[in-house]
């Protein structure tokens, strides 16, 4: 096909070789005010109509693309505005000590979001390119749905949504999968359904699953009865950079990428998903995921014969703990609070029956006391192992959790494998005793924190300071290869190493020190602390030989856990 390109006085701009003016069969008018002129070929009128319906693609994109820059430039500046305002403030009223809190607050709130309209870019970006990996892993079903139950609760709390969690026909509870893909596919939906539906509305969360030999077919549904989509949007929902345009919602914000998101993860992973909606009704969201079934056994070994006394109000997960204990062989006694808790321990005691374990579950009085009540019970039956049964975040309660007399922690929602594996570590002995005395507390252990940036660096110094344990640093890693090198073998029981670093990467530090034939160049560990986050990050910080990954900006309750991991005697 031969054409042209003219300009609105006639003049021409560009031709093909061939073209003759006066075979002209068709033209186009382009968006820039041009005109294009084709000629030859039977097919030209087909040919022509195929340019302007690609043409007409190309301009929806585009204004698409525009809108979402017009969006994200909104969104970015809202959270940056608060951040640098609060900052502001912060510093004016140094010495009043509630308002700089509630304008930290607020800045942490601000940053979350940022930090989420970055990734939801940064991921699109990396599925559009094919450079998505998933990972495989094993992980309990129970501790995914805890974790969504954490991020997404201070949402539906805050809308004073009505949030239910149910939970249908779960038989396998751990299984092999992506389990940061998954979350954040959970996340997003919930997300949604807290953001589209008004204040004191209700969204419900369910999960079930079939399961046929290996496979087991988990389905996430999220229902509510929010605003709704109409017909024409719907049939846009997963399109990239689209996102409900209304007056009643114009205070949402978001990348409009989610969606998108959420069905390329989806599909990736050989699962579906589907959106059922009505303007003015609400929305349902079903996710059904194809995972592989981890075979292992629930611990009951050291459960038979065991009285557990059982502290629930709640009538369903007494029938749930009933039915998960009754093949083990312990005997369980239910009661309603703690004065009925207190009861029962005297009356044991007298009849010469100690409780080998009480289980603190929940309580209509929830008020914030139930450490405080943890620690009467500890010092009423100091023989008893106390297991905390709740949907709180462990990580920010452990240290004082552990104090108080809790030996293990067992997350909501849980199912029988979960409750028995739980008690089983609670009862067994040693492992249960040393976790329970495990403080983030690393005096006398020296740590090299290899990184080039001062910010970062001055960072990651004062949450290192708190744990007691001594910081050297390194600025690239070239100096940190140094410092490891001259000083004599175990001085240094960590290594925290940043990637994108001048002189020497992180990747490179990491092989050079393995590759020292030192004593314990080999078996120093060494963890990536570093804004590259993707799994290909990770699974190239392994194959540097790094021995986890803890990702920027630093998340304190990580870090921790993982100097636990890497400190442990």
């Amino acid at each position: 096909m031969e054409y042209a390109v003219y300009r609105a006085d006639q003049s021409e701009v560009s031709r093909t070789a061939g073209f003759d003016p006066a075979a002209v069969t068709g033209s186009l008018p382009l968006s820039d005010g041009t005109e294009l002129r084709v000629c030859g070929g039977e097919d030209l009128a087909g040919e022509n109509l195929r340019l302007k319906h690609a043409l007409e693609e190309a301009e929806e994109a585009n204004r698409a693309k525009e809108v979402f820059l017009s969006n994200m430039s909104h969104d970015i500046r809202t959270p940056m505005n608060a951040i640098v305002g609060m900052t502001t403030l912060a510093k004016r009223y140094i010495d009043e000590k509630s308002r700089v809190s509630d304008a930290l607050d607020k800045i942490e709130t601000a940053s979350g979001h940022l930090l989420n309209l970055i990734n939801d870019v940064l991921d699109m970006s990396r599925i559009n390119s094919g450079r998505l990996q998933l990972t495989v892993e094993p992980f309990f079903l129970s501790d995914l749905l805890h974790e969504i139950m954490i991020l997404i609760r201070p949402q539906m709390d805050s809308r004073k949504h009505d949030f239910r969690f149910s939970a249908t026909g779960i038989q396998v509870e751990s299984l092999y999968g992506d389990i940061l893909r998954i979350r954040q596919i959970l996340v997003n939906v919930l997300s949604n359904a807290a953001k589209y539906t008004p204040d004191g509305g209700r969204v419900e969360f369910s999960v079930s699953e079939e399961a046929a030999g290996d496979e087991s077919r988990v389905t996430f549904v999220c229902r509510d009865n929010g605003i709704g989509m109409s017909e024409e949007f719907l049939s846009r929902i997963f399109e990239p950079f689209e996102r409900v345009n209304s007056s009643t919602i114009s205070r949402i914000e978001g990348t409009g990428l989610g969606m998108s998101i959420v069905r390329r993860l989806t599909e990736a992973m050989g699962g579906a998903v589907r959106v059922d909606s009505e303007k003015g009704k609400g929305t349902t969201v079903s996710v059904t995921l194809p995972l592989r079934v981890n075979r292992i056994q629930a611990e009951t070994s050291h459960l038979a014969g065991k009285r557990l006394l059982i502290i629930e109000q709640d009538m369903g997960l007494r029938e749930t703990y009933a039915r998960y204990l009754s093949d083990t062989g312990a005997e369980p006694v239910m009661v309603d609070d703690m004065p009925e808790a207190f009861a029962a321990i005297t009356d044991a005691r007298f009849a010469g029956k100690s409780f080998a374990a009480v289980i603190i579950g929940t309580r209509k009085d929830e008020d914030g006391k139930t450490l405080e009540l943890a620690a009467y019970l500890h010092q009423s039956c100091p023989e008893a192992a106390l297991v905390l049964i709740s949907d709180a975040d462990w990580s920010r309660m452990e240290y004082a959790a552990n104090r108080a007399g809790i030996r293990d922690f067992i997350p909501l929602p849980f199912f029988r494998k979960t409750l028995l594996n739980g008690l089983d570590r609670a009862l067994g002995s040693g492992e249960a005793e040393e976790k329970a005395s495990e403080v983030p507390d690393f005096a006398g252990r020296r740590i090299l924190l290899v990184e080039d940036n001062p910010i970062n660096r001055e960072i990651a110094m004062e949450i290192l300071r708190m744990t007691g344990a001594e910081t050297e640093t390194a600025e690239n890693g070239q100096q940190g290869v140094d410092a490891f090198l001259s000083a004599d073998p175990g001085t240094y029981d960590l290594i925290l190493m940043d990637i994108q670093m001048p002189v020497m990467d992180g990747y490179a530090a990491t092989r050079k020190i393995r590759a020292a034939g030192t004593e314990d160049s080999a078996t120093v560990p060494i963890f990536a602390m570093t804004a590259n986050t993707f799994a290909e990050d990770i699974a190239r910080a392994r194959e540097a030989g790094m021995n986890g990954h803890i990702a920027k900006p630093i998340d304190i309750g990580e870090l921790m856990q993982a100097l636990k991991t890497a400190l442990k005697k």
